[in-house]
């Protein structure tokens, strides 16, 4: 320009503004969700804890799958690492390992990473729910 353009400003407004800029520019790393089981878990449980999971690794996050024994439970291994292997086989549309399942005093843990986007498939899926707005139909053969 012909006549000189300045502008006046915070100096240490500016200097944030841009430190701003530049994390938001940077690239998040994935996060890792953890999901707690125990060997006695019930269908309806370990359905929503699935679901969970699912869910985590949809949006990019790893998931560790952490199974904690208590008491006695530590006698019978075996159940707690059967367990393991099913949420493994139930997220594995969704997944591949990262980290194998292993014994760590008394938990069992495992690391899963979430499978490329156009490679993911959902198995579970949360239940719909009724719209609020209809009625029940009462047949007269019925009332």
């Amino acid at each position: 320009a012909t006549p000189p353009v300045c502008k006046i400003i915070d100096f240490g407004k500016f200097r944030y503004d841009i430190s701003k800029h530049t994390k938001d520019k940077r690239p998040s790393g994935s996060k890792l969700k953890e999901i707690k089981f125990r060997v006695n878990i019930d269908d309806h449980d370990y359905l929503t804890k699935i679901r969970h999971g699912e869910e985590f690794l949809d949006r990019g996050n790893k998931v560790r799958v952490q199974l904690q024994f208590r008491g006695r439970e530590m006698a019978h291994q075996e159940f707690g690492m059967q367990l393991v292997e099913k949420v493994r086989d139930d997220l594995s549309g969704m997944s591949q390992v990262e980290m194998n399942p292993k014994i760590t005093g008394r938990n069992i843990t495992m690391t899963l990473a979430p499978l490329p986007a156009n490679r993911r498939k959902r198995r579970f899926t949360a239940p719909t729910k009724p719209a609020e707005n209809q009625e029940a139909v009462v047949s007269p053969a019925d009332a």
